[in-house]
């Protein structure tokens, strides 16, 4: 049977761009620079599942972006049990956001996979983050040149897994469900949204920590070569 598949849909965070070993680096960055005297591996330790849970109530319409960029750094701080000024909080989340594409890792296997797929697929970018820090970390890594169409959820009004932002990154694409996949590493916001609208998906399960779900799975991206 011929792959009906014509449109390959990746998110960016956590997927492409390693989201956790740049943050960590940005924090190292800014820490210095505004002298924030905290040990960064305690911090990030507390900070990352802090942030992940922020993301989730924001993707819910819980809170706003600004509310979620001061509440995660605020609640990080007085979990570490270092009293930090709110002007300084919101001065430290501008400079994260100002200095996070200026650290540019991506997972093993990228490039490899992008070139490999660019030739037989259309590729986009479908992303719950914020316009001006998604388009800064694409053009500083060097990966936007792969991609005929981004959707980030400014754009559309939503966020992942709320179909509007599938079905208008599609329309986007002119693209339908049946002939695309979506590859994400979130189970909620980028392979139960998808799948919800018929699309096909792949979980990029980087923690190997998911195995029990029905999904077509890989733990490294060179081994999408296999599904597509």
């Amino acid at each position: 049977m011929t792959n009906p598949i014509k449109h390959v849909f990746f998110d960016l965070d956590h997927t492409l761009w390693d989201f956790d070993k740049n943050s960590g680096l940005t924090f190292e960055k800014i820490f210095n620079l505004n002298k924030i005297e905290v040990e960064l591996n305690d911090f990030l330790s507390i900070y990352e599942p802090i942030n992940l849970n922020y993301w989730k109530l924001y993707r819910e319409e819980k809170v706003t972006k600004s509310a979620l960029r001061y509440g995660r750094l605020r609640e990080a701080f007085d979990c570490v049990g270092i009293t930090v000024e709110d002007e300084t909080i919101n001065h430290l989340s501008e400079a994260y956001i100002d200095n996070l594409s200026s650290f540019n890792y991506l997972f093993d296997g990228t490039f490899e996979i992008l070139d490999y797929l660019k030739d037989k697929y259309e590729l986009h970018i479908i992303t719950n983050g914020f316009e001006e820090a998604q388009e800064k970390k694409m053009v500083a890594s060097n990966i936007k040149p792969y991609f005929k169409t981004v959707t980030n959820s400014e754009m559309v009004g939503v966020k992942k897994p709320n179909p509007k932002i599938f079905n208008f990154a599609l329309d986007l694409a002119s693209a339908n469900a049946k002939e695309s996949i979506m590859i994400g590493d979130s189970l909620e916001a980028d392979i139960e949204g998808a799948h919800k609208i018929g699309m096909d998906t792949i979980h990029f399960d980087y923690k190997d920590a998911h195995n029990g779900h029905g999904y077509k799975r890989v733990t490294n991206l060179k081994t999408l070569i296999n599904h597509l």
